[in-house]
């Protein structure tokens, strides 16, 4: 089957900051039995942008620069990976998007490493592996990315 974008490029959308958090763990839920929603980093701006601080669709959409009709695609997608993951008790990981901005000026000099927030165990980023992919091998908890999309203190 032919890809239906092949002939239109994904073009950058800009995002003011990027997330300090990237992974909401649901409570209750066996670490077996978690799965995940993944939500761009895109679509966490448009999030922000258009729930968090109010803004038109159009307002929110330019300070992007995509269109309005294009926000609302994005907007949408958003919205309803958040209710699958609220409704189903999911996992929401926040990684990837094809993103400009202020928030990637002066990236870090350090490599990316994977990091447990249950007990603090780190190891390094295998690039093209997602770091939710991999158990921390001390308590069991899933990794995740500590670095470029990430703030873990």
């Amino acid at each position: 089957m032919k890809n239906p974008r092949a002939g239109r490029p994904l073009h950058c959308r800009s995002v003011e900051e990027l997330p300090g958090v990237t992974c909401f763990l649901p409570e209750g839920v066996p670490p077996a039995r978690l799965r995940n929603v993944v939500l761009s980093v895109d679509e966490v701006e448009a999030l922000r942008l258009a729930d968090l601080e109010g803004m038109y669709h159009a307002d929110a959409a330019d300070k992007m620069k995509v269109s309005r009709q294009t926000f609302g695609r994005i907007i949408k997608s958003a919205r309803k990976k958040v209710a699958d993951a609220l409704v189903g008790g999911k996992t929401i990981c926040i990684e990837g998007g094809k993103i400009t901005g202020s928030c990637l000026t002066g990236e870090s000099e350090e490599p990316a490493v994977c990091i447990c927030l249950h007990c603090g165990y780190e190891q390094p980023h295998v690039p093209g592996v997602p770091c939710r992919t991999a158990n921390c091998p001390h308590c069991g908890k899933m990794l995740i990315r500590k670095g470029r999309y990430s703030r873990v203190d």
